[in-house]
């Protein structure tokens, strides 16, 4: 009889890093740390550095497998979520774009770049109704509130160590650096309207390039909302372009948007 799988659904973050220096640790019973890549060109350029330069290296060192999984399309393509949305006559809004009143839109980038393709490679190890995978998500206490009742499939059981180790965010940084790691940043897309004001504003100031790539996004988006006669859409909750709404120069405490939005799923920024 094949022992079940027992996965990380890794993010390259703060909680997801914290949890792999614990599998290391043999605290938690994690073998297999799974990293669905929504892209090299839509993932934060320095989780990607730091997944490649700390994360991958400390965990072949310890035995742990570390595996990152790209969206293949039936055709045996790559497709990464920047080409679905900048796709010549693309209609698709996957990512949670703020509409005119500021609340997020619909969104599949979790669904389809996240849970379907770490779903897709625990089935191929074998992963069945019968043989569910347990897969564990780095979520900690201070964000109890995203551990959700999200239906399963029958071929996994969520799981969140941090919360049965009563783990804070604070307390991962200090598990990572006591490993003797640098603590990461935070993971995500570069241009996941999730982010918060201080976060946009770090972009611009630190990382123009990134900033400027999605301007042109929202920009791209609206012209061809545009053409569609309906109304524009914003990747900040402010009704307006992005440029105009993290002025150059500015800066922004964080305590003043603590409670923006965050993916409530858990399989994004960890």
């Amino acid at each position: 009889m094949t022992t079940p799988l027992r996965s990380i659904s890794y993010g390259g973050g703060v909680q997801s890093t914290a949890l792999l220096v614990l599998a290391a640790q043999r605290r938690i019973d994690f073998p297999l740390f799974l990293m669905a890549n929504v892209g090299d060109d839509s993932e934060s350029p320095a989780t990607l550095r730091y997944v490649e330069e700390y994360a991958r290296p400390f965990a072949a060192d310890r035995g742990i497998e570390l595996v990152t999984l790209d969206r293949v399309k039936r055709d045996g393509s790559i497709e990464t979520l920047w080409q679905r949305l900048t796709r010549p006559g693309s209609r698709s809004l996957p990512i949670p774009v703020r509409m005119s009143n500021g609340a997020p839109g619909t969104r599949s980038c979790t669904a389809d770049f996240k849970i379907k393709v770490i779903a897709k490679e625990l089935k191929r190890r074998g992963a069945t109704a019968d043989s569910p995978a347990t897969i564990g998500i780095g979520i900690s206490v201070d964000e109890i509130h995203r551990a959700n009742n999200r239906r399963t499939e029958p071929h996994e059981v969520i799981t969140y160590p941090l919360l049965d180790l009563g783990l804070r965010r604070t307390d991962c940084a200090r598990v990572i650096r006591e490993a003797g790691l640098p603590v990461p940043p935070k993971s995500s897309c570069f241009f996941c309207p999730f982010h918060r004001p201080e976060t946009w504003h770090d972009m611009r100031r630190e990382q123009p390039e990134e900033f400027a790539q999605a301007c042109a996004l929202e920009d791209l988006l609206n012209e061809r909302r545009d053409e569609l006669g309906k109304d524009h859409v914003y990747l900040t909750r402010f009704g307006r372009p992005l440029r105009e709404a993290i002025p150059a120069g500015v800066d922004v405490l964080p305590m003043l948007d603590e409670a923006d939005g965050l993916c409530d799923s858990g399989w994004c920024m960890t």
